[in-house]
């Protein structure tokens, strides 16, 4: 018996915390990276503000409606964590 699930193989997540202001950008850049499988925006209490799911083709059109509002969220609060998971695309 496996102890690990076969959908979770190869993936890991990553926590950044960004200012409200940074966590536009940090979103944008964050897109563009090819490993990146689903975005997950909290607050300092945990609280999740967004989640959101990244797939190849639906980056360019629903994304930048998505940044923009995370933009207007961000402005209103101090302190946020980005939490990423990553696929590790060298994973066997």
């Amino acid at each position: 018996m496996q102890d690990t699930d076969d959908r979770d193989r190869g993936r890991f997540y990553e926590e950044l915390r960004v200012t409200g202001e940074e966590v536009a950008e940090t979103m944008r850049k964050l897109l563009h990276e090819g490993n990146v499988r689903r975005i997950i925006v909290t607050n300092e209490e945990g609280q999740t503000i967004m989640e959101v799911p990244v797939t190849v083709g639906v980056v360019a059109a629903i994304v930048a409606p998505l940044i923009a509002a995370v933009a207007v969220v961000g402005a209103m609060v101090s302190g946020l964590r980005i939490v990423v998971e990553r696929v590790d695309t060298n994973a066997a």
